[in-house]
């Protein structure tokens, strides 16, 4: 599979004229338009079909694509990245396979374009129907994690958008695999490969042109950390859809069953620490710190967690190293956890709310009540009782996949998948009728 097939006519080179760069990715552009009016009305199976097709295609280059991701991984390490940044950039034979099956999840779900979300009939005969319909072009900015490639082609494909992807530098030879397995897939399936493009180049004023590309895309979707986020915010005139950075917390009531609160509050962290759902910061209750603090301290220190906590928390446990105010607001993405005893419910639901991205946040707790007024206060997308933070992930919901976790007030919040990725319009139809 060449890897000029990845949605160029070849790659540039990085140091390749900017004026040139700036013209492909406008032409990028137009032809994103081009193929996301012939998706808006194509058939469910023929989407579905290509990405199964997909899959297969991506199994079948396996052996390029780790042979890729070698690579990518050499220059995420030589770079400087983090151990978690680098985590996840690499791919192994099992998460290639986890990436294909996405795919195949995602063909399987129901197409939500044409679903009528709401109709009624006016007292004058008309009938009204509020139908999804695809958004159009979406830019999507993002980086590492090459799954997020085809995550982001797929959901984008199976809601009739066309896509341009424009990955991090330190997945950009895994992405034109996976891209060029895409592409592929839907040129056999009579759908224009020009629906999921990646943008050729690590260079990074890439981001700035596609950012002004007004006249042709519809929605950019930055994810990533707070600096991406700010200058897509601050560069671009387009709509955005925000998945900021996951500052979770896990606050475990008095209420909280001892043992639920142990095995939630590892996997919460340690699952894996590098996923935006991982919980970074560990509230407990005063009441319940004698009783359930040891233990899930003696729990992370086991699995290798370095613990940073407030005075209290140091008291209960020499290991533990003192917290700092930057703790309450970093997301480590690492094996660090910021613990802090709060005096009670209240107070738990103000710290989550002044100090969280309103990503996701979970309560442990067996008083419904308490758990009931957690949910209803703390303002995040997710929010959970008795259940991990990192079922932050739109497969977990049933989405087949995800592009992000948008932490925004404006719809679409949380997961978003497929249907997430439509906007709707009216329809309306009659026999003859003229205003009065």
């Amino acid at each position: 599979m060449a890897r000029t097939t990845a949605g160029t006519a070849g790659a540039m080179d990085d140091s390749g004229d900017r004026e040139a760069l700036k013209a492909e990715i406008e032409a990028m552009g137009k032809r994103a338009r081009g193929a996301a009016r012939l998706l808006a009305t194509a058939p469910a199976k023929r989407k579905s079909a290509a990405l199964r097709a997909a899959a297969d295609r991506l199994r079948a280059a396996t052996k390029e694509l780790l042979e890729a991701n070698d690579a990518d991984v050499a220059f995420a390490i030589e770079a400087g990245n983090s151990a978690a940044m680098v985590d996840r950039t690499r791919l192994d034979p099992n998460r290639v396979d986890a990436i294909a099956r996405g795919l195949e999840d995602v063909a399987a779900l129901a197409d939500p374009v044409g679903s009528i979300l709401q109709g009624w009939t006016r007292p004058n005969g008309l009938l009204i129907s509020r139908v999804a319909v695809p958004i159009g072009v979406i830019g999507i900015i993002y980086e590492a994690r090459p799954n997020v490639t085809a995550d982001a082609g797929a959901l984008c494909l199976k809601a009739g958008n066309a896509a341009i992807l424009r990955g991090g530098q330190e997945s950009y030879l895994s992405s034109q695999v996976i891209v060029g397995a895409m592409r592929a897939a839907l040129a056999a399936n009579d759908l224009p490969a020009d629906a999921i493009q990646l943008v050729p180049t690590r260079d990074r004023a890439a981001v700035g042109y596609l950012l002004a590309l007004h006249q042709y895309v519809d929605t950019i979707v930055p994810r990533g950390g707070k600096s991406l986020i700010e200058r897509v915010m601050k560069e671009t005139r387009i709509p955005v859809i925000a998945h900021l950075e996951g500052l979770c917390h896990t606050y475990i009531h008095e209420s909280a069953d001892i043992e639920m609160a142990r095995k939630v509050t590892m996997n919460a962290k340690m699952r894996r620490v590098s996923v935006c759902g991982a919980t970074e910061t560990l509230l407990v209750d005063r009441a319940a710190a004698p009783t359930h603090l040891p233990a899930i301290l003696d729990d992370l220190f086991a699995a290798g967690c370095e613990i940073r906590g407030d005075a209290e928390v140091q008291k209960l446990d020499r290991r533990v190293v003192p917290a700092v105010e930057a703790d309450w607001t970093t997301e480590y993405l690492d094996a660090i956890l910021a613990v802090r005893i709060v005096d009670g419910l209240d107070a738990a639901i103000d710290h989550v709310n002044v100090y969280g991205s309103h990503h996701t946040d979970a309560i442990v707790a067996g008083d419904p009540a308490a758990a009931e007024a957690f949910l209803a206060r703390v303002d995040s997308a997710i929010v959970l009782h008795n259940a991990s933070t990192q079922y932050a992930d739109g497969g977990e919901f049933g989405f087949g996949a995800e592009i992000g976790i948008s932490t925004g007030r404006l719809p679409p919040r949380g997961p978003v998948g497929a249907e997430q990725l439509t906007t709707y319009k009216y329809v309306v139809r009659g026999h003859g009728q003229t205003r009065p």
